[in-house]
Formats: C-alpha cells, sequence, structure tokens
C-alpha cells in the first residue's frame, strides 16, 4: 500500500535534486532564444540536390553577411540571418533562384530586435503572472476550509509544484540547446502554461479529496498523515490513467508528428510526466510538511 507521507523525505528529495540539477544546467548552458525571441530571420527553403550548407555559402556571398547559420527541420534546410525587409528578402530569392533553378520557399518569418526583446519580456510576465494567480486562486478557493491546514498553504504548495514542474522541462531544453542547438520559441512558453494548466489541475483533484476527507474526519480524530495518504490513494488511479492517454497522444506526436512541433510535444510530454509526479509525490507531502500532524 502506498504510503506518500511515510517515504516523504525520498519522493522530496529525489525532486529536489531533479530542480537543483535543472537549475544548474539553465545557468550553466543557458537557453537558446529563436528569432521571436531575439529578433532575426528563419528563411525555410526546399532546394532540389542542394545542401544547406551550400545555400549558406552562396547567400554569405550575395549579401555580403557573415552572420548566416544553417540548421535542418526535417530534410528542408532553414536559414537564419539578421532581419531583413521584404525588398531584401526578394532580392536574395531571385539570386538564389538564378544560381541553383526551382526554389520552394516554405517559410519566411523576419523579427525585429526590438519586437523580440518585447516578446520576451511578456513571455516571463506571462509565465510569472500564471504562477502567483494560480496559486493565488487555489488559496481563495479553499479559504472556507481551512480546518487543519490553512488555505495559504495550499496556495504556496501549489506555487512551489508548479515551479518544480516548469523547470525539470525548462532544464531539458537547455541541455538539447547546448548539445543538438534547440532553440526556444513563443511555442516553449505555450508548452509551459500547458504543462502549469495540466499539473494543477491534478493537484488539485489532491487536494480537493484531502479537504474532504479532513472534514469527514473531523470527529474521529485521525491522523493528518493517515488522511493524506487516503486521499492520494482514492486519487492515484484517476491521476495516472489521466495522464496516460495524453501520455499515449504525445509520444505519438514526437514519433510520426512533423519535425517542426517535435520539441514543442517534447516538453508537454516531459511537464506531463513531472506534473503527475509532482501531484502525487511532491504537492501532498510538502503540505504534511508545512502543517505537520496537529493531532500529535
Amino acid at each position: 500500500m502506498i504510503d506518500v507521507i511515510g517515504k516523504r523525505k525520498i519522493y522530496l528529495g529525489i525532486s529536489s535534486v531533479l530542480v537543483l540539477v535543472s537549475l544548474i544546467l539553465i545557468l550553466s548552458f543557458g537557453l537558446r532564444q529563436g528569432i521571436d525571441l531575439r529578433g532575426g530571420t528563419e528563411w525555410r527553403l526546399e532546394v532540389p540536390s542542394v545542401t544547406g550548407e551550400e545555400l549558406q555559402t552562396a547567400l554569405i556571398e550575395i549579401s555580403g553577411l557573415t552572420s548566416i547559420g544553417v540548421k535542418r527541420i526535417g530534410d528542408e534546410p532553414v536559414l537564419h540571418l539578421p532581419p531583413i525587409d521584404e525588398e531584401t528578402h526578394q532580392y536574395y530569392l531571385d539570386e538564389l533562384r538564378a544560381r541553383f533553378g526551382e526554389i520552394n520557399e516554405m517559410s519566411f518569418s523576419s523579427i525585429g530586435p526590438t519586437i523580440g526583446a518585447e516578446l520576451r519580456r511578456r513571455a516571463v510576465w506571462a509565465i510569472i503572472l500564471v504562477l502567483i494567480s494560480i496559486s493565488a486562486y487555489v488559496a481563495f478557493v479553499f479559504r472556507k476550509t481551512s480546518f487543519k491546514i490553512r488555505s495559504w498553504k495550499y496556495g504556496l504548495t501549489t506555487l512551489i509544484t508548479l515551479f518544480h514542474d516548469v523547470s525539470i522541462p525548462t532544464g531539458l531544453l537547455a541541455v538539447l540547446g547546448w548539445w543538438q542547438g534547440i532553440e526556444i520559441d513563443i511555442n516553449f512558453i505555450v508548452a509551459l502554461l500547458v504543462v502549469m494548466g495540466f499539473s494543477v489541475h491534478d493537484t488539485i483533484v489532491v487536494f480537493d479529496r484531502i479537504r474532504e476527507n479532513l472534514i469527514i474526519s473531523r470527529e474521529r480524530r485521525t491522523p493528518l498523515a493517515e488522511i493524506i495518504n487516503h486521499s492520494v490513494r482514492e486519487t492515484l488511479a484517476r491521476s495516472v490513467n489521466t495522464s496516460l492517454t495524453l501520455i499515449f497522444v504525445l509520444v505519438a506526436l514526437v514519433l510520426l508528428g512533423p519535425p517542426s512541433l517535435v520539441y514543442f510535444v517534447l516538453t508537454i510530454l516531459v511537464g506531463t510526466i513531472i506534473g503527475t509526479y509532482s501531484s502525487i509525490f511532491v504537492a501532498s507531502p510538502l503540505l504534511y510538511v508545512w502543517t505537520g500532524d496537529l493531532q500529535k
């Protein structure tokens, strides 16, 4: 029989190590920012029998720019260069077609550094405000059921749990950025917000069952550890089954979905797994740690 509270030091220790390692990785490697966060141009081209490196060399000769990078998304080369206007874009495209013949332009996006900086600032604030807002809302919802556990402790536990859930996928992206050159963009921010939404949903289900069992056991003077363990056992199958239905879909998208969405889906997949773990093995033990068993 599962004993979350009895083994809380193990579960919280595992989570603490994962978060600490993630923060160290983020500080050490940093996060490679995509063009929508730092500004620049991303140009996806499909050119038969021409490599991305050949396109890069030709574009350097045409433009005179040296800060042109190239990577691949699936079989398509993607060129990265400084922000350019539409007139310059058409000039480069005409010159490339004159050299290589038929070129299929899959996408073109150019963002100035000022807009990129503004998007980056808003993305950071979005995550911070969502963390605070969700935690405040949880504390507000539980305000009238503070028997044994004060409502603000539900909110604080939710805040720490959500930080845990977003820091670990972010650490993974820091490693992939250093190792594979993976860049984060607005899609990554959206993925983190999705993870927070899914995670807090699972956490609230567990908290609500704890609240109900506290009310039921008020006259029995049942120890708090027993109440929390019982509540976790009651919600465990539901949480795991709900998460698995999403995990199966996400795994299929990672393996079979479009290459451009792989890391967006991977972020949600890792966050879903971590969020399921945290709602059971982090949130409940933390709630007990903040409160302790008041009947001892």
